[in-house]
């Protein structure tokens, strides 16, 4: 408990910090965001989060795993303030950053947990790819509601849907890659009823994205659907049997597709289904 209490009395010290400068402030969260982000992925997860808090104020709780053979645990934390429309008052978010070096990294739970805010949901933003089998990715899925992956960050598409898909069972899962794909989702929802005889699916943009709308077609229309892909950093263009889609408008931003899936509670059926469909080529 000397992290967690340490961590307590920082935000206390800041609370009253800004009490004493005469600035009437509303500490207010409607969820405790956990953010699992290796060092390569804390400068993206630290800007996503700058253009969440006002949609969702929240403690945010990053945690950073680094490598080392000593086990040490360091921890910061901070107060964000922002005007709400409608409030007098600024409105405070609580930001945490606790790095886990080496042998610490491997058991996050044990501090997690007690920083965890009391009947409130928690989600947590895994970064890259999780290491499936290792304790500390089956300890945060064991104290989040839910997880929220992007799985255009992973690299062994369309393999790693196969472990993705052995959790929904424990806990619901959100994935950032099938957020962004829905204006073109859309897009071929307008082409019924012909494209429920498609055949082949070309797509220009992440091979996740590629494999999820595959997959949503595939298990949506009961049927083979063949995929060919171009790599692009966005989906830019699809083709329906060599056929263009016409392309949606502008995609929405990371801190907007991840406040969307923290709007979310319980399983999403479709999502699933896309995903086990990944597994079954054209």
């Amino acid at each position: 408990m000397g992290v967690v209490g340490d961590i307590e009395r920082q935000l206390a010290r800041l609370r009253a910090r800004g009490v004493a400068d005469g600035m009437p402030e509303l500490r207010t969260s409607t969820l405790t965001h956990l953010v699992w982000a290796p060092p390569e992925w804390l400068p993206q997860a630290r800007a996503t989060l700058a253009g969440l808090l006002e949609r969702h104020p929240a403690r945010t709780i990053f945690l950073v795993p680094e490598p080392g053979r000593k086990a040490r645990i360091e921890a910061t934390a901070s107060l964000q303030d922002f005007q709400l429309h409608g409030l007098a008052r600024e409105v405070l978010s609580e930001v945490i950053e606790i790095r886990l070096r080496g042998p610490a990294s491997r058991h996050p739970a044990s501090i997690v947990l007690p920083l965890l805010l009391s009947d409130l949901p928690a989600f947590c933003r895994w970064r890259g790819e999780p290491a499936w089998a290792s304790s500390a990715f089956g300890e945060i899925v064991g104290v989040c509601d839910r997880l929220v992956v992007d799985s255009s960050e992973w690299r062994r598409l369309p393999s790693a849907y196969g472990e993705l898909a052995a959790l929904f069972d424990r806990v619901a899962v959100s994935d950032i890659a099938f957020s962004r794909t829905l204006p073109w989702r859309r897009k071929l929802s307008e082409l019924w009823p012909g494209i429920g005889s498609i055949e082949r699916l070309r797509v220009e943009g992440p091979r996740a994205d590629a494999e999820l709308v595959a997959g949503w077609l595939r298990a949506r229309l009961g049927r083979a659907v063949a995929l060919s892909r171009r790599e692009a950093s966005t989906a830019t263009a699809m083709w329906v049997d060599g056929k263009p889609v016409a392309a949606p408008g502008e995609a929405p931003s990371a801190s907007e597709l991840l406040s969307a899936e923290l709007d979310r509670f319980g399983r999403d059926p479709v999502y699933e289904a896309a995903v086990r469909a990944t597994r079954k080529q054209g």
